[in-house]
């Protein structure tokens, strides 16, 4: 069987490391199995539904390198919508009803108080061909309700083992509303049947839709697909991701200066039995993923772990990677000695401004003491200059200022690069070259 699995994101708004995960699982368990994976725009909600969120997912998802085989959008596909509520009509299966939503809390107010389960009571079941014409005079279009069939639906998940439920416990789904839009339930289920979907695999918070819509692929006469459902992050003290984290959306990450292979060796095994490490490649990831390894315990986001795995991801880049990464982000001029220096002291990537500009650009010194550095500067070598240079410098400095340990190394260092704190300054001394430090130790913004 040809794998295919699909990635539904409603455009309504950004990407997040939640959808992020679903997305990567679903792309590595595809790849894992030589099969495809297909990018479904769920943009049926025109009120919220945006080109611009559309094209912010597509963006996102190609920055992971998780690239789509397929693509579709249900925004063009209402018309298979209709002829499956026709089909579903003629099979006595879709029914209608005109309850207004105060009419129905008011129904599941009573049978919670009564002690029975909160769903809808079929009252829709029982009206006349009279009763019909009276409320649709009275109330308009009605809404359609799936009539789920007195069966146990049960399969076995790929991430929770054996799933059963019993529909005496479920309402029967509104599939189409007064509208004529159609509900997720349907679309989803449509979209998955025609288009062949075999594994579906999302959030545990679609579990009871799942028993919902193994009914209706029956209905429709569809195969039913295999289904995996992953418990949802939460933040490292259990809460919401999105009240802790702020938007926590991929856009957000990436202005951080998160790399997208931190970001995936995180995501890939939150959850898993196995250990977070960094991986460097998609393709490591694939050879690791085993759907079998996701347990059930809730998974936990630590943006301090993500922020570990990407410092040393960067620490770790090799040069021609780094360098065009650095480009786009307009560093330009910055060569392979430059970044071997730097490299160990970045969280980020774009930490590398800072050391960029010392090296490359002006730097207000922080003086000290300046008869002390001013004396420095006439002590300076002359160049060419390497990683020599700075013992020779220091050791004339020493011995003719009496200077030693942090009185001695502690001023030139602020006085150079303005921080208190950085690489060897034997690494970054020639890289600064003589005229700037010279002009530094003299208190001259250079």
């Amino acid at each position: 069987m040809n794998v295919l699995v699909r990635f539904a994101p409603s455009p309504t708004g950004l990407l997040h490391v939640g959808n992020a995960r679903v997305a990567l699982v679903n792309w590595l368990f595809a790849k894992s199995h030589g099969g495809y994976f297909l990018l479904r725009m769920d943009d049926t909600d025109t009120e919220r539904s945006r080109p611009e969120f559309a094209d912010g997912i597509m963006e996102d998802l190609r920055w992971l390198g998780l690239t789509w085989d397929r693509k579709a959008w249900q925004s063009q596909r209402h018309n298979r919508y209709a002829a499956a509520v026709e089909q579903l009509k003629a099979l006595g299966r879709l029914y209608p009803c005109w309850e207004t939503p105060e009419e129905l809390e008011a129904k599941r107010k009573r049978r919670l108080a009564q002690g029975k389960p909160p769903v809808y009571d079929r009252a829709a079941l029982k009206l006349s061909e009279a009763d019909k014409a009276r409320l649709q005079e009275e109330r308009g279009q009605p809404h359609w309700r799936f009539k789920l069939e007195s069966r146990e639906v049960a399969w076995e998940d790929m991430a929770r083992g054996h799933c059963h439920f019993h529909p005496d416990h479920l309402s029967d789904p509104v599939l189409l509303r007064g509208d004529g839009l159609p509900l997720y339930t349907l679309c989803s289920v449509v979209d998955d049947a025609e288009l062949g979907v075999t594994h579906i695999i999302r959030g545990e918070d679609h579990v009871t839709n799942t028993a919902v819509q193994v009914q209706l692929f029956q209905a429709l006469g569809a195969s039913v697909p295999e289904f995996g459902h992953l418990p949802l992050l939460t933040d490292i003290s259990g809460g919401g991701l999105s009240k802790r984290l702020g938007s926590g959306s991929l856009r957000e990450l990436r202005e951080q200066g998160i790399q997208p292979m931190a970001l995936n060796s995180l995501l890939a095994k939150l959850g898993t039995s196995d250990a977070i490490q960094l991986r460097h490649s998609l393709d490591e990831l694939i050879d690791e993923f085993d759907i079998g390894k996701f347990g059930r315990s809730t998974p936990k986001f630590d943006p301090a772990e993500l922020a570990h795995l990407n410092s040393r991801l960067v620490h770790e880049m090799p040069y021609e990677e780094a360098r065009s990464r650095l480009e786009a982000m307009g560093m330009t001029g910055v060569d392979e000695a430059l970044w071997t220096a730097v490299r160990g002291n970045l969280e980020r990537l774009d930490d590398m401004r800072e050391w960029w500009g010392i090296c490359r650009g002006e730097v207000a010194p922080v003086i000290e003491d300046a008869d002390f550095t001013a004396q420095a500067a006439g002590l300076l070598p002359p160049e060419p200059w390497d990683e020599d240079t700075w013992g020779r410098f220091t050791a004339a400095v020493k011995e003719a200022t009496g200077r030693k340990g942090k009185g001695l190394f502690h001023p030139l260092r602020l006085a150079i690069t303005g921080r208190e704190q950085g690489p060897e300054l034997k690494t970054l001394l020639p890289l600064i070259g003589r005229a700037r430090v010279e002009a530094r130790l003299k208190g001259r913004t250079a």
